[in-house]
């Protein structure tokens, strides 16, 4: 059987989609198109920029991602209803590149407790699906939702369908991360041996995380003849998450000799496109995380470090130059202009209209103004840490806080609600705790506090400090995130994106003082 893609594995990035899906993970139509510009950097092939009808918010992030974005195809997901397929065409349509995703699940448990229909009419649905779809773009991709749990007999049955009304890329995903590699394995080549036509189509998987398996049975369909893997930057995505993209990359690279397979991808912009995702979800990487976690090229045992210092390749597969981790993190000071500062944002993989580009460089000046020296991750902080939703309802005008061992510690913040000035004050058991009971008198929400991380961005007492605050109401978790030299405003920052993330999905009453 001939192999449409030889030797080329296509990376189809999802984390805008699958990847946002991830509870407090929810990215507005600014942050989405700063994420897509820097995939774009990162040479993947297909991006994946939201689900078009889930809401008019994804509908317009997916068509500002597809007006804007050059070189990857730009896709929408759709089930099979044509109300869903149409939504995706009017969003990708102005991609030059465009494709559209239509998915309907084949394991007979999703077809008695979801969908409640019978087998037949899933085929059926599945042709119309991708015929709606061909007519209005020329690259369709079609998804058979939980195949490791199908019967594989019927579910091929559907991809035969598929293929035969034009769909140009079969996905077998394992929807709920149940399979085992050597299945996955097994399955990859039943496909390929039984459907007819497949060896005209890219045989695409998309693997979660729910048994810690999602790059092993990546890399197994792959070498089962997949040429397609759909995964998101650090993993992110529906419970356990995805297929982390950068262990699927440098495990190809690293592994070549036994898996001679390429990528387009430019793996120096994998710790760069890490770090922003980072920090526009407020989702920190844990450090032991693999190729992009902080102890990913540390070394404290003593063995380790002899060795690496005698020959680096005794305990580095890799180099972290490979992957786009900077050996010099020392970027600026209060002395650097304009210029210096352009030329490192655009090294950071920054690409910033000239007015975004003066607003951070005030911001920066204030900072080197308090810093001795300003790293990399400040500056990333200060762009990502910028970024306002134009239907962000609140936004941070004023803070003053007062505390100490005699004094009880309390709060005054000015915020902006819907566009109006509104002020508070309020006493807490510190001034975190304070600032906030501040803002939830100003904006009356009911949603409680899950978790409150504090982290310190660069080494030193005048670190950056960057909080990432985690919210729930009503069963719905979101997260938000900030940076300051001044922990509680990065607080306040950070429970204010979660609230906007919370009024943005319609799942918290924000309300004005009177």
């Amino acid at each position: 059987m001939s192999d449409p893609a030889g030797n080329r594995v296509y990376i189809f990035d999802t984390t805008l989609r699958d990847g946002e899906q991830s509870p407090g993970c929810s990215m507005n139509t600014p942050e989405k198109l700063l994420m897509a510009q820097q995939l774009a950097r990162l040479n993947v092939d297909i991006i994946e920029a939201g689900f078009a009808i889930a809401s008019q918010g994804d509908f317009e992030a997916v068509r500002e991602v597809a007006r804007t974005v050059k070189g990857p195809r730009i896709m929408s997901l759709a089930r099979t209803d044509f109300a869903d397929i149409d939504r995706a065409a009017e969003a990708v349509k102005h991609s030059d590149r465009c494709g559209i995703h239509t998915f309907i699940a084949t394991s007979d448990i999703h077809l008695k407790y979801k969908l409640r229909k019978t087998r037949e009419e899933v085929i059926v649905a599945a042709a119309k699906a991708v015929e709606r779809a061909r007519s209005h773009v020329d690259w369709v991709e079609f998804s058979a939702e939980d195949s490791t749990r199908s019967d594989p007999e019927f579910m091929c049955k559907v991809l035969q369908a598929a293929v035969d009304s034009g769909a140009t890329v079969l996905n077998i995903p394992d929807t709920v991360g149940y399979t085992m590699p050597h299945e996955y394995y097994d399955l990859i080549t039943l496909i390929r041996k039984e459907v007819r036509g497949v060896d005209k189509c890219i045989i695409s998987v998309h693997c979660h995380n729910d048994l810690g398996l999602a790059v092993a049975n990546s890399l197994a369909a792959v070498r089962a003849g997949a040429r397609q893997v759909e995964c998101t930057v650090n993993g992110i995505g529906e419970r356990a998450g995805n297929a982390a993209m950068e262990e699927i990359i440098m495990g190809l690279k690293v592994r070549h000799d036994i898996m001679p397979y390429e990528t387009g991808v430019v793996t120096e912009q994998i710790y760069p496109s890490s770090r922003l995702l980072s920090n526009l979800t407020g989702m920190p990487v844990q450090p032991n995380k693999a190729v992009v976690g902080a102890n990913a090229f540390a070394h404290e045992a003593g063995i380790h470090q002899d060795g690496v210092l005698k020959q680096k390749i005794t305990y580095e597969i890799m180099t972290p130059e490979s992957v786009g981790i900077p050996q010099n993190k020392l970027v600026l000071g209060k002395h650097s202009g304009r210029h210096a500062f352009r030329d490192r944002l655009k090294h950071l993989g920054f690409d910033l209209a000239d007015e975004e580009i003066e607003k951070a460089f005030v911001k920066f000046k204030n900072l080197a103004d308090l810093k001795k020296v300003v790293y990399d991750e400040d500056i990333e902080a200060i762009v990502t840490g910028g970024l306002v939703g134009a239907g962000d309802r609140l936004k941070l005008v004023a803070l003053n806080v007062s505390s100490g061992t005699q004094l009880r510690p309390n709060a005054t913040v000015t915020i902006e609600v819907d566009g109006e000035a509104q002020t508070a004050a309020a006493f807490g058991d510190g001034p975190v705790d304070a600032a906030l009971n501040a803002i939830k008198q100003i904006t009356g929400t009911a949603a409680s506090v899950t978790s409150y991380v504090v982290q310190a961005i660069t080494g030193g007492t005048d670190a950056q400090g960057d909080v990432s605050v985690t919210l729930e109401e009503g069963g719905k978790v979101v997260r938000g995130s900030g940076t300051d030299p001044d922990i509680v405003v990065a607080s306040a920052r950070a429970y204010l994106q979660a609230l906007n993330h919370l009024a943005a999905r319609g799942q918290t009453r924000i309300r004005a003082q009177g």
